[in-house]
């Protein structure tokens, strides 16, 4: 008889080699994207840094130029160049009216805007948030031309006011789109509670409602500010007079004919010119890191 046949002889797999990125822990691998993040920030953060800086040390520099570089010597002589009342202190003084009065201007028409759309349901309020948010993409370059037309017949060119307006009404969209979203965040409940005490819809708003979302008039504030600080083509539209210049529109003084530009002074006036800003977000920074102060007014 026959012998059966062995069975065939099974071979072990072969070892499966893994590359080394494979054999990372997940530790390994977190801390490697976190090391590409941070890598990225730090690009993006030189890339808005360097100007920075180039403006800093250019400030303090008597042969300054285009480039990044510490200088041989400190001085001011470039501050003390434009530390002149038509150079520096009147365009600064223009800017703070225009600016400040527009923004005041627009902080109190977006609350009194916004506080009917937060508080009270109509069919007409998502069209009406919808047009708002179209309005803040169209570029105001589209509209100068008639606005300017419109300026020249009501007699509204070269004045002060007129600026003041349309500045506000430029940014009134988007400071209502914002002032709505934060005013939702105030329960309605304290205002329910006030009207039953006999207060009227406007005294809740400006007792209750507003002093409880202070961050968020605070951001509309800054946006609003720093947006029409740093506009140079409205008022150089608008304005005629060279008395009347903002600071936005007088540093092109800077930049003289076939490509002289007084880096030093430029740097310096920039200096200036930002220093405003700064103080405004100083000021209100308390406001801009906290919260809703509700604390345990609703409860149940």
């Amino acid at each position: 008889m026959p012998a059966a046949p062995s069975p065939a002889v099974r071979r072990a797999p072969a070892p499966v080699r893994r590359s080394p990125a494979s054999r990372r822990t997940p530790a390994a691998r977190r801390a490697a994207r976190r090391l590409a993040a941070d890598a990225g920030l730090l690009a993006v953060a030189a890339a808005f840094v360097l100007p920075l800086a180039w403006v800093a040390l250019s400030s303090l520099d008597a042969r300054a130029d285009l480039r990044v570089k510490l200088p041989d010597g400190l001085t001011l002589d470039n501050y003390d160049a434009v530390l002149e009342p038509d150079i520096t202190f009147t365009p600064l003084l223009n800017s703070l009216v225009l600016c400040g009065g527009a923004t005041l201007l627009t902080v109190v028409c977006a609350a009194l805007a916004a506080y009917p759309l937060s508080r009270y349901r109509s069919r007409l309020n998502r069209p009406f948030l919808l047009t708002i948010l179209f309005a803040t993409c169209l570029p105001i370059t589209a509209v100068m031309v008639p606005v300017y037309a419109l300026f020249v017949r009501v007699d509204l060119i070269d004045t002060v006011h007129g600026t003041v307006f349309f500045f506000a009404a430029s940014q009134l969209p988007f400071a209502v789109w914002l002032m709505k979203n934060f005013m939702d965040g105030v329960p309605k409940e304290l205002e329910e509670a006030a009207w039953t005490d006999g207060a009227s819809s406007l005294q809740s708003l400006l007792r209750i409602v507003l002093p409880l979302m202070g961050p968020g008039v605070a951001v509309v504030t800054v946006f609003s500010f720093v947006m029409m600080w740093g506009n140079f083509f409205v008022p150089f539209m608008l304005l005629l007079s060279p008395d009347r210049m903002p600071a936005s529109v007088s540093i092109n003084d800077f930049f003289g004919n076939r490509g002289s530009v007084v880096y030093g002074q430029l740097a310096a006036f920039s200096v200036l010119y930002s220093t405003p800003v700064i103080l405004l977000y100083v000021l209100i920074a308390r406001r801009l890191g906290g919260g809703f102060a509700l604390g345990g007014a609703v409860k149940g």
